[in-house]
């Protein structure tokens, strides 16, 4: 398990259940979850930002609607790979959601952070042709997410898949 101050999980050991992705910004929050299996990806919501205490009660609304087992938060890392300051706030932000949680649910889902550079990027580009202005911000948040979980859930596809050709 990894909590808010651990760094980048491994994918090397897969994680059941429903994952709730978060693209955490300033002004939203994109959502996005996967099924159990984690075979599929969908972005599920965004969130605008109004208060810390608002936004963690919807957050936990979502977690137990969608019957989340872990929480993966996309981690703002600069080009070279290296935590800036974004990334420090981001940690920050998902330490005081981790503790949030287990005031409003009893218990929080474990939390990792994956590598979230160039999502919105990726994210653009899925939607690249389509609306143009608020509604495709708002929906690039959402998107970035489902990329962030899908990057997650590929990373986790190949280490299995090299993991089961090794021997001994």
């Amino acid at each position: 398990m990894h909590d808010a101050q651990s760094p980048l999980p491994s994918p090397q050991s897969p994680t059941p259940g429903k994952i709730l992705a978060l693209d955490v910004g300033e002004a939203r929050i994109g959502v996005a979850t996967c099924d159990p299996l984690g075979l599929t990806v969908r972005p599920v919501t965004v969130l605008e930002r109004k208060s810390r205490r608002e936004d963690f009660d919807r957050l936990a609304e979502i977690i137990r609607q969608e019957e989340i087992e872990t929480i993966l938060c996309g981690l703002p890392l600069n080009m070279d790979g290296s935590e800036g300051p974004q990334a420090a706030t981001t940690r920050k932000w998902a330490g005081r959601l981790v503790q949030a949680l287990k005031h409003i649910l009893g218990s929080a889902p474990p939390l990792l952070f994956w590598d979230e550079r160039l999502s919105s990027f990726a994210a653009d580009e899925i939607l690249e042709g389509s609306a143009r202005g608020k509604k495709k911000r708002i929906g690039q948040d959402a998107l970035a997410a489902a990329v962030i979980l899908q990057s997650y859930l590929d990373a986790q596809r190949r280490n299995a898949t090299e993991d089961y050709g090794r021997i001994g």
